[in-house]
């Protein structure tokens, strides 16, 4: 039986208009018990933020089934920190999401020292200050983490910069490069993985996009699925695939193709 890591943003939704048969996807899943996550690059918002964004929308969503970028951010240093109380202060650059992620994971977020980690997201208030402290701390030593590489992100029918846009700024500044979390990097898939306690051949990325969601699916050694209802287009496929070498297991127009597609499975 199939599990499904599944984006959101362009994929069940965009912004606050849900694509058609989001949530018939999500109750067809449910009605045939098939294991799945949400799994998205925004670590602006906490699961249960996520979840009721969903469900207002009409699609059946707990926090427990969601990890962000931002949970997998606090995981990751979580892991290579153990449970020693030393080395985990962390210099937050980022939303409240990401904030109470890393609290939740017993880090200590602090400004005024020189951290452990500089830790960077989306973060909407970011200023010259914030840049300045956090190259002037890894070059001091911190290890920069990213939460996802999005240089832009879709906001009231048109984008916004996003986390990437900000990350060029400390890469620039500081010389240095980032332990990357969040979709193209496999780490924040491995982490969705592990929960789903499935094969990776029986695991599948679904998302609207080449370069984050199929892109990570196959870092990750997941199947994957692209959907034609967001970022990518079918007219990007072949540039892609070219400049890849590689291509999505599945393409689909819209949800309701890929249902069918499934259908024969189970």
């Amino acid at each position: 039986m199939p599990g499904f890591l599944i984006d959101l943003d362009g994929t069940l939704y965009r912004g606050t208009e849900r694509i058609d048969c989001a949530a018939e996807f999500i109750q067809w899943l449910q009605e045939r018990r098939m294991p799945y996550l949400f799994v998205t690059n925004n670590s602006s918002r906490t699961p249960a933020q996520v979840s009721g964004h969903l469900r207002l929308m009409g699609i059946d969503a707990e926090p427990a089934q969601v990890m962000t970028s931002g949970l997998a951010a606090a995981e990751y240093i979580r892991r290579h920190t153990g449970k020693r109380q030393t080395g985990r202060t962390v210099y937050l650059i980022g939303e409240n999401g990401l904030e109470q992620a890393l609290k939740a994971a017993g880090l200590n977020i602090a400004d005024q020292e020189q951290p452990d980690f500089v830790v960077q997201g989306i973060d909407r208030k970011f200023t010259y200050d914030k840049l300045n402290l956090a190259v002037r701390y890894i070059l001091s030593g911190a290890q920069y983490i990213l939460t996802n590489p999005d240089h832009m992100l879709p906001a009231n029918g048109g984008a916004i910069p996003g986390a990437g846009a900000i990350a060029a700024s400390i890469r620039t500044a500081s010389g240095m490069e980032p332990v990357i979390i969040g979709k193209p990097s496999p780490i924040m898939i491995n982490y969705a993985v592990e929960q789903l306690r499935l094969p990776l051949e029986d695991i599948w990325v679904v998302g609207d996009n080449l370069d984050t969601d199929i892109c990570g699916g196959h870092a990750a050694g997941c199947r994957t699925a692209l959907v034609l209802t967001g970022v990518s287009k079918a007219d990007d496929l072949k540039r892609w695939m070219e400049m890849k070498g590689t291509a999505p297991d599945l393409v689909s127009a819209n949800l309701r193709e890929l249902i069918n597609h499934f259908e024969s499975f189970v």
